[in-house]
């Protein structure tokens, strides 16, 4: 199985699906990741570009992600793009890596990057019925990502709706915090949704939601075989 995440910042990836993507490494398949802003000028205690680059890598390296295709698109400027170029730089990625899956932001998400991610990875999934050749995705899913997704103020948008529960045990939820903590600057302290209780605390709710031993959760919104 090959899988896509896609998301707009660096550690969006580990925050979202993080345990699952070590899992799903670990147990063959193949996993690749696109992340939109990989400048992310405007972060707070934000490394240098080259540690930047380097946590990046390190944290997906540990992971097990096989590929990152990184672009420079302003970071919680997206919203300034043509929709298309954010649509054709995800199209270009899925003719590279040729997914069965792809995993995405929910675009009821607070952060406006996550919402633009996710309407024009909605839109790149389509590519198939514009290109010959090109491979059809069978799954499309969204992620929930914690200082995000759990906010949902606009009442106007459907919001997360789990489908989708992961397992992935106590050594999946260690090896997300380890990962998110290859991010310098991005952990906080409990109760900030970013600190290691929160993201061992959600794995537990999730898993408990459906008899399983920590979990990650998704929402499938589309599936075709």
């Amino acid at each position: 199985m090959r899988r896509l995440i896609v998301v707009a910042h660096p550690d969006d990836e580990v925050l979202g699906a993080g345990a699952s993507m070590y899992k799903w490494s670990k147990e063959g398949d193949e996993v690749e990741v696109v992340i939109m802003c990989t400048e992310v000028k405007v972060r707070a205690f934000r490394p240098e570009d080259n540690e930047l680059e380097d946590d990046t890598n390190a944290s997906n390296k540990f992971l097990g992600v096989n590929k990152i295709y990184e672009g420079t698109f302003p970071n919680i400027e997206m919203n300034t793009v043509p929709h298309l170029r954010l649509v054709q730089f995800i199209e270009s990625a899925i003719k590279e890596s040729e997914p069965d899956i792809i995993i995405t932001h929910h675009p009821a998400d607070t952060n406006n990057d996550h919402l633009q991610t996710s309407m024009a990875c909605q839109e790149a999934i389509r590519l198939f019925q514009r290109r010959p050749g090109v491979k059809r995705v069978k799954e499309f899913w969204y992620m929930e990502v914690p200082s995000c997704t759990e906010w949902k103020i606009n009442s106007g948008m459907n919001t997360f709706n789990p489908n989708c529960f992961v397992e992935v045990g106590k050594e999946g939820v260690e090896a997300k915090i380890k990962a998110l903590s290859m991010y310098r600057g991005v952990m906080r302290s409990y109760p900030h949704p970013r600190s290691a209780e929160y993201i061992s605390g959600l794995a537990a709710m999730r898993g408990g939601q459906w008899g399983q031993m920590y979990s990650e959760a998704f929402e499938v919104v589309l599936r075709a075989y």
